[in-house]
């Protein structure tokens, strides 16, 4: 008699890796009758053989692991029968049982009639401690190898595998009432429905229907009832758009008149925003839970084309509605992702996003992901779309375990969807539920499929539709009568078509009816509109000295700081002495000010802790103890608003979406990112393109989100000077032809109707006003400043305490104030720049004697375009020609912005000439000496004043 040691040796280092310490455990595989011990392939008894040899085939022996570790690559998951989830039709040996596979371990037929005593590692017999080897086998393939596949023994943690196990391998667990399998049906019939209302009223329109995946609707709800009986209040959704308007339908509850209706041809374009497609807008919505009779926030996000986008949008929100509720552990918010098998695998923002999924500042606590598995991506085979074996593979960095599902067992698909909403409640961390299943249609419903896949859609032809399926079997089993179940269809039918009728009768819709994030009472006070004012944005000086007091201090006693922050700390605490800040000073005084005023402020960036330039140090570390920090910014006020600075992971795209997402949350709120230089902002594009720049004219979707953009031409190379101001604002929504009208309000209500707020700041002051401002407006719009790099030293960018206390307010023009002010009419040339190349003209004005033959005035506000500013302007100095000065190449930079808009403000009275770079391809040299020998050309040309005479414009 042999006791045998279980041990992954077939499957080397990699089963070695994937097998928990737990499962190198004795194992009796001793039977009951008697009899020797079975014989090794290599003819050794086991006994005899060595340790190492007896474990090696000790692992072949044990079906246990091998259809735990691999019993998914032979489940029957795709319900065409016709693909292998895997895309591998390879059938590991270790599953096949045959008379060939017994005799190649010296067993007969008969053996499998024997008994063995059952480890304490599996489940499968319940209260039953032995069971005959056939039994087993057959037990383990019913869990491991139908229409379940599980993925869960890269896991390495014992108790969430043990976990996983008593959920699947105990007999019994799936097992329904009949009023639980009425439900799904109903839900099922709902779901089905609404599709077929939907192909019959509107044949010829796109509506990327659920066809072939009508099991996601109840998958969803009960992701929500059993999170809803857990004690979720809110639940947050994103998803593509496939059977969207079927979520919007039947999980959100949306009124389906309201659907209908955004079918109509004749709806206008402003109920619409900007006409975003029905399938691309989100919804909130709080209603009773029917099934626990709990009330539950339901939100789903819009998103774009762009798929995986809204991924981390959805987190941020997610994980900003847990800080505003005090729900550090994820108990009462969560989010739900729903994604497309290609795109899941193909799209590097699901990996930027699930390496978010742990870390501190950015963890929601676990997230149900849904994979709606067409195997097909668009018209792209899945063998030609992924290299994994899985699209889901991706979330096994994370460790999350994956359930594969063949779709068109619903009983099937409700269990697993109830197992994930159970794990992430139970350990707070992602899960994914891999629906396997078919597109019914094409791409869309204007799609000819059989071009790319003729086999496939043959197949999907012949398919009896899951509905059907489901209630055959039960009117089969006597759980309904048909009668029932086409009265269930009747019913529903007669829903939609009564929403159908009013959705003729009545225009009543607006877009506001699919704002996924309302923010009520932020736009009226006592039921009327804000008045289109912002207050001054300066503070009593003895707030910005006790500000400058902290951020020069230590508020943590025996913490032992860097000697080099030791010299910064004495360098703020000169500067609150002399009453002057430079741009890291004035940046806590924006920060702390809010805080006090109870507004949260979040920074989050890479380096954004210390800054990228070691300009900030927001949180000081001891320098004797590991991980021991200290944020003197949260130690300012006893009843102060929490700061949270966090440096980011290594990614723009996935984390500057979640920043935005975490801003839709709450308007009463500061949030930044902050780019490590400003141009790493070209792979967070598609986030910037679909959501800030158009998110209210496509979804009326205020934000108040920050980017920080550091840039400026310093020789660094063209990787690390420019933040490509020419994109911003070239999607800028400001008219360059319309000559405005110049109102009391205009200032706010030019900021009001513009799509978002580009600014340059030259001074510490108005960077800290522009940042209180954006917090006092009585809206909400994203604000893009490009941040300095040199300036954060500069001895010339200094303010002073006067320029940034009570009564003072942002700059969107700084004018002349020297020499040249003093008498206008004798002024040659007013040059208009803005940023940093300020200080490069102060400097070559004052080197050739000219302060009182040229005038520079500061453009900080640049879109929208400060009209009525730049008018007086010019007004002030009749007789000088216009400059237009930048350090950026001329097809690059501001001038294409501002031109237009300067010959629209002076009627083309008066051009505006151009010094700068030549325009280039790159953004920048990566030689110094040709950095500076172009510094030098233009500033030569800029205080040239004869560079134009005789030029006709």
């Amino acid at each position: 008699m042999s006791q045998l040691r279980l041990l992954p040796s077939r499957l080397g280092a990699q089963a070695s890796r994937l097998l928990a310490p737990h499962d190198i455990q004795m194992f009796n595989w001793r039977s009951r009758s008697s009899g020797p011990p079975a014989t090794f392939p290599s003819g050794k008894r086991g006994g005899s053989s060595s340790y190492m040899e007896e474990m090696y085939f000790a692992w072949l022996e044990n079906p246990q692991s091998v259809h735990k570790i691999r019993g998914h690559h032979v489940a029957q998951l795709d319900p065409l029968g016709i693909l292998d989830a895997d895309l591998d039709s390879f059938v590991p040996s270790d599953l096949i049982t045959t008379i060939d596979k017994l005799a190649f371990y010296d067993l007969r037929e008969a053996d499998l009639d024997k008994e063995f005593q059952l480890p304490t590692t599996t489940f499968i017999g319940g209260s039953e401690h032995t069971l005959s080897l056939r039994e087993i086998i057959r037990r383990l393939e019913s869990t491991y190898c139908q229409h379940i596949g599980l993925e869960f023994m890269f896991i390495n943690d014992v108790e969430q595998c043990q976990w996983i196990r008593r959920k699947f391998e105990t007999p019994g667990v799936m097992q329904f009432s009949s009023e639980e399998k009425r439900t799904l049906l109903a839900r099922l019939v709902r779901s089905m429905r609404f599709e077929d209302f939907l192909a019959r009223k509107w044949s010829s329109e796109k509506r990327f229907g659920l066809e072939g995946c009508e099991v996601m609707i109840p998958a969803l709800k009960t992701i929500i009832d059993k999170s809803s009986e857990m004690g979720i209040e809110n639940v947050i959704l994103g998803m593509p758009h496939r059977g969207r308007l079927n979520v919007l339908a039947n999980v959100i509850r949306k009124d389906l008149e309201q659907i209908f209706c955004q079918f109509d041809p004749k709806l206008e374009a402003a109920d619409e925003g900007s006409g975003d497609v029905k399938y691309h807008l989100g919804m909130y919505h709080e209603r009773i839970n029917r099934v626990t009779n709990r009330n539950i926030t339901l939100s789903l996000v819009a998103n774009p084309s762009h798929l995986e986008a809204v991924d981390p949008v959805v987190q941020g929100k997610t994980k900003a509605e847990q800080f505003y509720r005090g729900d550090a552990q994820g108990k009462k918010v969560m989010s739900i992702l729903v994604h497309g098998d290609a795109a899941f695998a193909g799209q590097g923002v699901v990996y930027e996003t699930f390496h978010l999924s742990d870390l501190p500042s950015y963890t929601t606590n676990g997230t149900v992901h849904v994979v709606v598995n067409n195997q097909i991506g668009f018209t792209t085979d899945p063998r030609m779309a992924r290299s994994s074996p899985y699209p889901t593979d991706v979330a096994r960095v994370v460790n999350a375990p994956i359930f594969h599902v063949n779709a068109d067992d619903p009983e099937a698909v409700i269990y697993v969807c109830s197992v994930a909403a159970e794990w992430r409640n139970t350990f707070n961390k992602d899960v994914v539920v891999d629906l396997v299943c078919y597109r019914r249609r094409g791409h869309n419903e204007m799609d000819e499929p059989m071009f790319t896949q003729p086999l496939m859609y043959k197949q999907i032809h012949r398919q009896v539709p899951v509905l059907k399926k489901y209630a055959d079997k039960l009117i089969a089993e006597g759980t309904v009568t048909l009668q029932e179940f086409e009265e269930e269809i009747a019913k529903y039918d007669r829903i939609c078509e009564e929403a159908y009728g009013r959705s003729k009768d009545k225009k009543i819709l607006h877009i506001k009816h699919w704002l996924d994030s309302p923010w009520p009472g932020f736009f009226n006070v006592d039921g009327e509109p804000k008045s289109m004012t912002c207050t001054a944005t300066g503070i009593p000086e003895d707030v910005l000295t006790h500000i400058g007091e902290v951020a020069s201090s230590v508020p943590v006693e025996d913490f032992q700081i860097h000697t080099g922050l030791s010299r910064i700390l004495r360098g703020r605490a000169d500067m609150t002495k002399t009453r002057t800040v430079d741009w890291a000073l004035a940046e806590y005084m924006a920060f702390g000010s809010l805080l006090k005023e109870g507004i949260h402020v979040r920074l989050s960036g890479q380096d954004v802790e210390r800054g990228t330039f070691s300009h900030r140090h927001h949180v000081l570390h001891d320098q004797e103890v590991d991980r021991r920090t200290c944020v003197p910014m949260n130690h300012l006020w006893p009843d102060q608003a929490p700061y949270t600075v966090c440096n980011s992971s290594l990614s723009e795209y996935g984390v500057l979406g979640f920043e935005l997402g975490y801003a839709m949350a709450s308007p009463n709120a500061l949030v930044l990112w902050e780019a490590q230089f400003g141009d790493f902002h070209n792979t967070a594009q598609c986030i910037i393109d679909q959501f800030i720049s158009t998110g209210q004219a496509k979804w009326v979707r205020h934000n108040g989100i920050v980017l920080l953009l550091p840039h400026g031409m310093e020789g660094m190379g063209p990787e690390h000077s420019s933040a490509r101001p020419e994109r911003f604002l070239q999607m800028s929504n400001d008219d360059s032809d319309a000559y405005p009208v110049f109102t009391e309000d205009f200032e706010v209500s030019q900021l009001y109707d513009c799509n978002w707020i580009v600014v340059n700041c030259s001074t510490p002051a108005n960077y800290f006003h522009v940042l209180r401002r954006q917090v006092l407006l009585p809206f909400r719009k994203p604000l893009i400043i490009f941040t300095p790099k040199s300036l954060l030293r500069h001895p010339e960018a200094k303010s002073s305490f006067d320029q940034m206390v009570s009564g003072t307010s942002f700059q969107r023009v700084i004018p002349e104030d020297g020499a040249a002010a003093q008498d206008s009419e004798r002024v040659r040339r007013l040059i208009f720049c803005t940023g940093k190349v300020y200080y490069d003209l102060v400097k070559e004005r004052s080197s050739q004697g000219l302060e009182e033959q040229v005038a520079i005035t500061r453009l900080e506000q640049i879109s929208p375009f400060p009209f009525d500013l730049i008018k007086r302007e010019a007004e002030k100095y009749p007789g000088a020609e216009l400059v237009w000065c930048q350090e950026e190449h001329k097809n690059m930079g501001y001038y294409d912005y501002i031109s237009p808009r300067f010959m629209t403000i002076l009627s083309r009275a008066r051009p505006i000439w151009y010094v700068g770079r030549d325009p280039a391809a790159a953004p920048a040299t990566g030689n110094r000496n040709t950095h500076l020998v172009s510094l030098k050309k233009f500033l030569d040309t800029a205080f040239n004043l004869q560079a134009f005479e005789g030029k006709t414009f």
